[in-house]
């Protein structure tokens, strides 16, 4: 447990710079980005699953899809704020979590990184009902097992800053995928559309919300990482 909770030292700025630019190129690559968009979606889903938890609805099902697009099934109220806040939760999970992580890298704490990590996608494993999203959350589950028992404190400093640096970078894409979806007339009924629905706040304006809060968690989770 000390081992846990105990700090590690930074790494060398060339690493934190060399991560970060794996990092934003898994994002920038359209190739690369297709299959590295799992683990935005494994992000996206938890974040809707914990709040529908938090709000005391009902948790079914989360489903993880090839084509890297998910589904999480609730049961509750279909109108007020916890329906309101738990579809609100999806695009900002992936940056949120990449900002926390962030914060725990600035103090030192990569191995309690890691395995609140790996913690959090037990926790999603429970609830994933489709064989896909199953080896989904057990291959990156793994990833950070093996990491964390079976290689020394440098390597676990480099998984954890690209890990890290991918949630910030790749929490800012979707929402933009989304608005250029949108903009030619598809996915009717993604989160944006549903919280305009519920809230006749204009799906524009969750998109922006979307925008402000990975713009913002990237900055702040950058600064944090590189120090300044």
């Amino acid at each position: 447990m000390t081992e846990i909770l105990g700090t590690q030292p930074a790494p060398t700025e060339w690493i934190v710079y060399a991560t970060a630019v794996c990092a934003l190129s898994l994002v920038v690559f359209r190739r690369l980005w297709l299959p590295a968009r799992n683990a935005i979606t494994i992000a996206h889903e938890g974040g809707h699953g914990l709040v529908a938890l938090a709000c005391n609805r009902r948790l079914e099902a989360i489903r993880l899809h090839s084509d890297t697009s998910g589904l999480t099934v609730t049961r509750g109220r279909p109108t007020g704020l916890g329906v309101v806040l738990t579809l609100a939760a999806g695009y900002p999970a992936a940056p949120l979590l990449g900002l926390g992580g962030a914060a725990l890298l600035g103090t030192g704490h990569v191995t309690l990184l890691l395995w609140i990590a790996t913690a959090l996608l037990l926790a999603l494993l429970v609830m994933v009902r489709n064989a896909y999203g199953v080896l989904t959350v057990v291959l990156t589950g793994a990833a950070f097992v093996l990491v964390s028992w079976l290689t020394g404190p440098d390597v676990q400093s480099v998984f954890a800053y690209a890990v890290v640096w991918f949630l910030l970078f790749g929490g800012v894409r979707p929402a933009f995928e989304l608005q250029a979806k949108r903009r030619h007339g598809g996915a009717p009924d993604s989160d944006a559309d549903q919280l305009s629905r519920l809230t006749h706040v204009p799906a524009g304006v969750w998109l922006l919300f979307f925008h402000t809060v990975a713009i913002s968690a990237l900055i702040g989770g950058g600064r944090w990482l590189l120090g300044i």
